[in-house]
């Protein structure tokens, strides 16, 4: 048994379970609720319950990693920093010089999603670094439900392969 020295911290919430309305004998509601993590990932979520092995879970940390590491996510605030100061009279400065971190970083990324390959490039995303739910990413993406853990898991074992997972 392993433990875990730095656990995540938890967020837990009750929500009502949608649609549910069962009624006790003598007409009084019973209302349902469920308990949940919000600090969970999808990915977090279904390796918990066993559907993808902890190969396909530890290769979408790793790539949710680097997308974060080489700062691939859309910015949503303006950024304060200071302008940059043009060297030569009518000209921008040159581009913002980027650490090699971030950079291998980005090109771990890129390279890991490309072999993942274009049809399955698009539920990893989904999933690993956006955070969508499955459902959500399935109806998005027009397939049936439950054809994403299918097609996430081919594309987990193809990143696996490319970081060189065991």
């Amino acid at each position: 048994m392993t433990v875990d020295r730095n656990p995540k911290p938890r967020l837990l919430v009750e929500r009502p379970v949608p649609g549910d309305s069962p009624s006790r004998p003598g007409g009084r509601r019973l209302a349902r609720s469920v308990t949940v993590n919000l600090t969970e990932s999808p990915l977090g979520w279904l390796y918990a319950r066993g559907h993808v092995t902890r190969r396909q879970y530890d290769a979408g940390e790793q790539l949710r990693t680097d997308w974060e590491r080489g700062q691939l996510s859309p910015s949503v605030t303006m950024t304060w920093n200071a302008a940059p100061v043009a060297r030569n009279r009518g000209g921008s400065a040159s581009a913002v010089d980027r650490g090699s971190a971030q950079l291998d970083a980005k090109r771990r990324f890129e390279e890991a999603v490309s072999e993942a390959g274009p049809g399955l490039s698009d539920i990893l995303w989904r999933i690993v670094c956006s955070g969508e739910g499955m459902r959500e990413a399935e109806s998005a993406l027009g397939w049936p439900a439950r054809a994403g853990k299918l097609v996430l898991g081919i594309a987990l074992d193809r990143v696996a392969d490319y970081y060189r997972m065991r």
